[in-house]
């Protein structure tokens, strides 16, 4: 069946995506029969940190978490989500 949608990609997208889906398949991992099962999210959390939700309140303009065991590495990065209304500064950039 023909797709009538249009294709919105440009078509230096478009060759990227036919380039990397006419890429040979990787072949499957050479596991022993007796290998555990596990999750893809094991997998996954190896090699990288995971996310962590922490609740906070804004004093003064600052975001403090309500749980003080909470430590944060120095530069760690956040995704503040509020509730409420939230008035953005345009005037900062």
């Amino acid at each position: 069946m023909a797709n009538s949608e249009v294709d919105p990609r440009s078509p230096q997208r478009r060759a990227k995506d036919e380039h990397i889906a006419a890429e040979p398949q990787m072949a499957p991992l050479q596991l022993p029969p007796d290998a555990p099962l596990s999750p893809m999210e094991t997998h996954l959390g190896r090699n990288r940190r995971q996310p962590v939700a922490v609740a906070g309140v804004v004093e003064n303009g600052l975001v403090r978490p309500l749980d003080p065991a909470v430590k944060l590495p120095e530069r760690s990065r956040v995704i503040i989500v509020a509730s409420g209304q939230c008035e953005l500064d345009s005037g900062h950039s």
